[in-house]
């Protein structure tokens, strides 16, 4: 064990607006110093949607699990991420283990927190969405809202992906929706993804995503959204059309 604790904190970065495909970001400061910046500058930390959740993967227990913190822009696949491994012991926290698919090793010690003070840290980052941006919270909103309504979903065989906003586009969210699910993905059977683009106003987040929560659950979400994954062929044995591209 080290003779000395460690204080995390849990910054959310949010990138410039004119910066297309820039990533919100969590980014561990451990005693102040970023370790993201330090180890692995291939690409961002993993986004507040994935991190930071209630009793979400940064919460500690016993029984010591993996968690993702960065990824390279190019994939992990390509160029690697960085996971950590996190466990807790009695009093502490320990964050150990450190892998990057990329590399043979990673130049990281362990490091050791006292587990209040981790603990009260990670629910001040879960609880604190003072950094989004209206349509970021009507996003975080809907898709909360949406994912209690299964018998909508079922009745159109339809699984909800995820409903994003986007720093470059900080006037609409869009939504992401599988037909008939991601096990048709895996059970190689054929599927859809669709995608509907959802215009946000200045009124209250809150009153905008139950209003949309309203409409989308009054019909079939797939004939108010554009097919924009999958292939022709598995459009066809759906009976959706496939998009068709534009010509420059």
């Amino acid at each position: 064990m080290t003779d000395k604790k460690r204080c995390l904190t849990l910054d959310v970065v949010v990138p410039d607006v004119h910066q297309r495909g820039a990533n919100v970001e969590v980014r561990p400061l451990v005693d102040g110093e970023d370790i993201l910046a330090e180890i692995f500058t291939e690409g961002p930390g993993e986004d507040p949607e994935y991190l930071l959740l209630p009793d979400g993967p940064l919460t500690a227990v016993a029984e010591p699990h993996e968690v993702r913190l960065a990824e390279a822009t190019c994939t992990e696949g390509c160029c690697g991420a960085l996971y950590v491994t996190i466990r807790r012991d009695g009093d502490h926290v320990i964050w150990s283990e450190w892998r990057n698919p990329d590399e043979d090793e990673v130049d990281l010690p362990e490091f050791w927190f006292d587990a209040r003070e981790y603990q009260a840290e990670v629910e001040r980052a879960v609880a604190d969405h003072s950094w989004e941006w209206p349509a970021r919270t009507v996003a975080r909103l809907l898709e909360r809202d949406l994912r209690e309504c299964t018998d909508w979903l079922a009745q159109w065989e339809c699984e909800l992906g995820n409903v994003s906003a986007w720093p470059w586009e900080p006037d609409q969210i869009n939504l992401f929706l599988f037909h008939p699910g991601r096990s048709a993905i895996r059970e190689d059977r054929p599927w859809l993804q669709f995608r509907m683009v959802l215009d946000v106003s200045g009124e209250d987040p809150a009153a905008q995503a139950e209003r949309l929560a309203e409409q989308l659950v009054a019909g079939d979400p797939r004939q108010m959204a554009g097919v924009c994954g999958g292939s022709p062929e598995f459009a066809r044995q759906l009976g959706f059309p496939w998009p068709q591209r534009r010509r420059t």
